[in-house]
């Protein structure tokens, strides 16, 4: 049976916005690690991360070090990340459980 390469169409499908919005959504609702990685995959789907970080005025170094180390950046590097993307942070009430009323 051959394999499939998750990675590969995870990063195609991640050229459309609308995905990559949930995407990052599902990534920050499991934690910080996981939403880092998250921006990164978006950030790889864009194909080019040197226009990005001069996109953002960050070194592209920098960016990999934000991104890629157990580092903990700013929300102002992430959100400035994530504008460049035309992609923004949304928040909404968790859900209540019904049977805590």
């Amino acid at each position: 049976m051959p394999t499939i390469q998750y990675k590969a169409i995870l990063i195609e499908k991640l050229h459309n916005l609308d995905y990559a919005a949930g995407y990052l959504t599902a990534c920050y609702e499991e934690g910080t690690e996981a939403f880092l990685l998250g921006i990164r995959d978006v950030i790889e789907a864009q194909k080019d991360l040197e226009r990005f970080s001069e996109k953002i005025s960050l070194k592209q170094e920098i960016i990999n070090e934000m991104l890629l180390n157990d580092n903990n950046p700013s929300l102002v590097s992430v959100a400035t990340a994530l504008d460049s993307l035309d992609l923004e942070i949304t928040f909404k009430p968790k859900p209540q459980n019904a049977e805590i009323a």
